[in-house]
């Protein structure tokens, strides 16, 4: 028995090395895959689905639907947007929203590793992107795509139009032992890839905010009436080059 358990025991630590190995793989070196995986299902970035069924049943005289929360949309102004000149699409349609810690290494160095794919470039100034840190905030990116563009511009539009001033009343940071952190600036999307930022102080009562023993973090926003972002991330599952990365 005393043999079997150190056999265990050496397995084990082989098993624990290689999945060392591979997670201090070099970010220059993520395939497009591996990018796609830390930015939208990994423990620093996940991905929110919001899905409409209205679109699913076609009747003549319905209503014009918003995919976002199933209410009628607004067509005042002179355009049309009924579903007889925009197109019919007999199913359920979706937007994801891409939830993403940006101040965590990992999700910036996957930003960096995507837009160097794109751009070799440009690999210098995105290595000081990824390697930078920050101790004074922790900003929460959030990005959305549909497959079909007519679902994704009232999301676009819910975006563009919000600000601090309307936000910060009901945009927090969570923790397990209910404490909350408010938004302090809200910064629109711009063309950078990353989507809109909320922007939290770092420190609670001149104390880290998240910690070994926070639980987990959760991100709430009620950008509108219809839309409610609200996403967990695992406290536990944050360890990145032998830190806590958020």
């Amino acid at each position: 028995m005393k043999k079997l358990a150190i056999v265990f025991t050496f397995v084990f630590s082989l098993f624990i090395g290689a999945e060392a190995q591979k997670k201090m793989k070099p970010w220059t070196e993520w395939s497009e895959k591996e990018v796609n995986k830390m930015l939208n299902d990994s423990a620093w970035g996940q991905t929110q689905t919001e899905t409409d069924t209205s679109e699913m049943f076609y009747s003549p005289n319905s209503q014009n639907r918003n995919p976002i929360g199933n209410r009628p949309l607004d067509t005042s102004g002179g355009s049309s947007n009924d579903r007889s000149t925009q197109g019919q699409l007999n199913q359920a349609t979706t937007v994801d929203y891409r939830i993403r810690l940006l101040t965590a290494k990992p999700i910036r160095q996957a930003l960096a590793r995507r837009a160097q794919m794109q751009n070799p470039e440009l690999a210098e100034k995105l290595k000081a992107f990824a390697e930078r840190h920050t101790d004074e905030y922790l900003v929460v990116a959030v990005d959305f795509e549909s497959k079909d563009r007519r679902f994704s511009g009232p999301a676009m539009q819910i975006f563009n139009s919000a600000n601090t001033g309307v936000l910060k009343n009901n945009t927090y940071l969570e923790n397990n032992d209910g404490r909350r952190l408010f938004l302090q600036e809200y910064i629109a999307p711009i063309n950078d890839g990353m989507g809109a930022k909320f922007v939290f102080p770092r420190k609670h009562n001149n104390a880290p905010f998240v910690n070994e023993q926070s639980g987990y973090l959760r991100f709430f926003s009620e950008m509108s009436k219809n839309l409610r972002l609200n996403m967990r991330f695992k406290i536990a599952d944050m360890t990145y080059d032998g830190k806590l990365e958020y």
